[in-house]
């Protein structure tokens, strides 16, 4: 899937995934899709969560190599 910026979140703990998607998100144009690649299986249930508290989209969430991956994209 294509996106449009890409965000490592591995190694971080929560809150700092989300945190840290919030703030790359804000450097975005809306409609772009942000990649975010997590190590902290609570990030699942966050991102879940964040993207329906702020209306992002979440295009996709799922596994990588034991990684977390999720698209999101910025609501317009």
């Amino acid at each position: 899937m294509h996106f449009d910026k890409e965000f490592d979140a591995s190694g971080l703990s929560c809150p700092l995934p989300i945190i840290k998607t919030k703030k790359a998100l804000g450097d975005m144009a809306a409609g772009q899709v942000l990649r975010v690649v997590a190590t902290d299986p609570g990030s699942v249930a966050d991102m879940s969560a964040f993207t329906e508290q702020t209306g992002h989209e979440l295009l996709s969430s799922g596994q990588e190599g034991g990684k977390y991956v999720f698209q999101i994209r910025k609501k317009g």
